[in-house]
């Protein structure tokens, strides 16, 4: 009887850790087609989202990822508004969102680097991974050179868009009222922060949506990848 049983553990182990190569073989395709789907998947969320985000209003009229004043400033925007210059703190929201616009422009190539070096391991463990394993693979690798990056460009871009002078006014206007506590902001960390977190909320909405929707699998490639995750998941 115990030997029954342990053989019986041993099949079920094995079929177990086989499931995926002969979903795989079921399927008939190959890792370099995996890699190549993933791949294919990526640069599609990145050319249409990622893309948005850097045209004029991508972040400042769009409401799942538009740049709003720091939290440790809304004291600031409540006080301007309620002295009657809410035109100026609109001006402040509006700049801190043409800075991400530019920035966002410097990350498509850092993506597309990440994506060239992606293995085949990388690829086999983001196929069959959670609706965001594609994202959390770009957070991991271009995070840290993303930001080196668009520091600088947020701050370049406070200047080529104006935000330099309106904050200045607003931090002045502030600062000059009585008995407030004076300020001296990060903006531009703040503005790479939320640049970031814009741009991989947006890489993981078009993740899902080829992951769930059928429709948004635009090629064959595509379709012939992403049904191995559909029977991985039956």
């Amino acid at each position: 009887m115990k030997r029954t049983y342990t053989l019986t553990a041993i099949f079920l182990l094995f079929v177990s850790c086989a499931e995926l190569g002969s979903i795989i073989q079921d399927n008939a395709i190959s890792d370099a087609q995996i890699a190549s789907g993933l791949k294919e998947a990526l640069e599609k969320g990145i050319n249409i989202k990622v893309s948005q985000l850097a045209q004029k209003d991508g972040f400042f009229k769009n409401d799942r990822v538009k740049i709003l004043f720091p939290p440790e400033l809304q004291k600031v925007e409540n006080t301007l508004r309620s002295i009657g210059l809410s035109s100026l703190a609109d001006k402040g929201v509006e700049m801190l969102n043409r800075a991400a616009e530019e920035a966002v422009k410097e990350a498509i190539p850092i993506f597309k680097e990440a994506i060239m070096q992606m293995t085949f391991d990388d690829a086999r463990s983001i196929l069959m991974g959670e609706q965001d394993a594609a994202t959390r693979y770009l957070q991991r690798t271009t995070s840290s050179a993303l930001r080196t990056k668009f520091s600088p460009v947020i701050d370049r871009s406070f200047s080529k868009v104006g935000a330099a002078e309106i904050w200045r006014q607003i931090i002045n206007k502030y600062n000059s009222i009585p008995f407030v506590k004076k300020i001296t902001p990060d903006l531009t960390g703040y503005v790479t922060d939320k640049a970031l977190e814009g741009v991989f909320y947006m890489v993981a909405q078009e993740e899902k949506a080829i992951r769930t929707n059928i429709r948004n699998r635009t090629t064959d490639l595509l379709r012939k990848v992403f049904a191995l995750q559909d029977s991985r998941q039956s």
